[in-house]
Parts: C-alpha cells; structure tokens; sequence
C-alpha cells in the first residue's frame, strides 16, 4: 500500500506543481498590470495596497524612495503618467518571491509638458497574506 501511495506522490506531485507555477505567474502578471493602472490613475489606496510597507523603489536617476514618498511623487509630482506599456516580460518565481523584468515605455506629462519614458524595469514581489506586493523596484535608461 505504502509503495502505491509513494507512487501516486511521485507522478502526481509534479503535475501538481507544474499547475500551480503559472497560476502564480498569471496572479504576479494580474498585479503588475494593477500596478500600472493605479500609477495611471493616481490611485492612493491602489498603490498603497499593491505595495509592501518595507519598499524600496529605484528611479532610473539613482533616486531611491520608500513607501510613503513613492505614494507622495505619484500623487502629487511633477509626472502624468498618461500611458503605460510593458514588453518583453520575464517572471521567475522563487518561493514567495517573484522576479520581473520588463521594458517600460510610457507616455507622460512632465511638469505639464509631453514626454516620453523608456525604462528597463526589474521588480520585486513578495507574497504576503495570499496577496502579491511590490518589495522592490529599480528602472534604468534604455
């Protein structure tokens, strides 16, 4: 009996864990998707629900902010984020950690003059309370 539920485990188990990987990947993808539109749309309570307390956020200027200020610059600084599009995707999970890396292209509005972003993005998600939030992020210029 012993070796037909070890056999059972060991055909099973990996098709098991092969499921649950890209429904992870799609629930990370679904949040930065979110992420994205609550930039967008200057969402307080979207940012601040899709973002870890402990965040560390990279500007492609070197500037680097936590929570508080990240919330603060997209609310009330000198960038409209009009549009936002990502290409080239990648997200690697590790346990309740995921890795994306994409490339950033936006439209905005720069102290109220047209412009344009292209970024390299590397984000970090950490899954906390059965809910994806960003720990991490850095852009640089492309």
């Amino acid at each position: 009996m012993y070796k037909i539920f070890s056999l059972i485990l060991f055909f099973c188990f990996p098709a098991i864990a092969a499921n649950a990987q890209p429904k992870n990947e799609k629930e990370v993808a679904s949040a930065v998707t979110s992420l994205y539109k609550a930039m967008i749309d200057a969402d307080k309570n979207a940012l601040e629900s899709l973002t870890a307390d402990e965040i560390s956020y990279g500007h492609s200027s070197g500037k680097v902010e936590d929570k508080a200020a990240f919330v603060e610059g997209l609310l009330g600084g000198p960038f409209d984020f009009l549009t936002i599009d990502i290409s080239d995707q990648s997200i690697k999970l590790v346990g309740k950690t995921a890795i994306v890396r994409h490339i950033f292209s936006s439209q905005i509005l720069n102290k109220g003059n047209p412009d344009t972003l292209k970024l390299g993005i590397l984000l970090i998600w950490k899954k906390q309370k059965r809910k994806w939030k960003l720990l991490a992020r850095q852009a640089v210029k492309i």
